[in-house]
């Protein structure tokens, strides 16, 4: 684990998943700009999304129970908590925030440098280039 900022970020993390989780988590505030700009734009076809086309499939599967219908009623029956809307809301900001990292994944790809190539060596000073040439000279008159 690095520490980045107040942050632990995994050293490397493979996977699409694992980067969506980095990206949610993480605290970047030019990201978070763009997701806020990004999501706000982007709610109504989340909102729609849900409502009219995620949320009709998942009542075939549960037997036609309604997201909007599903709650609890607490206590003396006067007190009802629609835990159902809750459900659509999660799902609604998951779409959204999986919409966002796809964006702003694909801006950092078109905005990543080219990572430059390292530096050559430093070429030797005169007094290591005149001792690498009494090196070799001994060497030869070794042999």
């Amino acid at each position: 684990m690095k520490k980045k900022g107040t942050y632990l970020m995994a050293e490397k993390s493979t996977g699409f998943i694992s980067e969506f989780k980095q990206f949610i988590a993480r605290g970047n505030v030019m990201d978070m700009a763009v997701g806020v700009i990004v999501g706000g734009a982007f709610k109504s076809i989340a909102d729609s999304l849900v409502n009219d086309i995620m949320m009709p499939l998942i009542s075939l599967l549960t037997g036609n129970v309604s997201f909007s219908t599903m709650s609890v009623v607490v206590g003396d029956n006067l007190t009802v908590i629609p835990y159902g809307n809750f459900l659509a809301a999660v799902l609604n900001f998951l779409i959204t925030a999986f919409a966002v990292f796809c964006l702003v994944k694909g801006i950092n790809r078109f905005h990543k440098k080219k990572e430059a190539a390292p530096p050559p060596p430093p070429s030797p000073s005169k007094e290591e280039a005149l001792l690498t040439e009494i090196r070799d000279l001994l060497k030869e008159q070794q042999k």
